[in-house]
């Protein structure tokens, strides 16, 4: 798969924020779930040039924020769309992400948080070179040097 990177658009924004509903226990990352969180989601002025669309063939199928909190550090929180998910393409969509992120902003450390239930996103993490680094509330967080990609 090739994944393509670009600035989210609006429409974008809207069709994840309203139209990508994960089932079970995985509805927690539901964009409405979150009133705070899907208020700046949909702000063209708080997303900014930090989130990304992540499109194959044409499709949208993923997004990916990027926060630098230092000088050496970005923090990035993804999604990729709900029908995608669980079908083993996980590793090359993070990869994708993380060259993507390499390539653009040259981060020394890249870190990531994800909620401690989804272990099919821990395992692929993991697998993409993040390491377990701090347990907090409902989520633990995931450090990688780039130096190991």
């Amino acid at each position: 798969m090739t994944y393509k990177f670009a600035l989210m658009t609006q429409a974008q924004a809207e069709m994840i924020a309203f139209s990508w509903h994960y089932d079970g226990e995985y509805a927690f990352y539901n964009m409405e779930a979150d009133k705070d969180d899907l208020a700046e989601f949909l702000d063209t002025e708080q997303r900014g040039q930090s989130v990304f669309a992540i499109t194959n063939d044409g499709e949208l199928v993923g997004f990916v924020s990027v926060h630098q909190t230092d000088a050496d550090t970005i923090d990035l929180g993804l999604g990729m769309k709900p029908g995608l998910t669980g079908n083993g393409t996980g590793r090359a969509f993070v990869t994708s992400i993380l060259d993507f992120i390499e390539s653009t902003f040259d981060p020394n450390r890249i870190t990531l948080s994800v909620a401690t239930f989804n272990a099919r996103a821990i395992r692929v993490y993991e697998a993409c070179g993040f390491d377990k680094w701090l347990r907090f509330n409902k989520t633990r967080t995931g450090v990688r040097s780039t130096s190991s990609h």
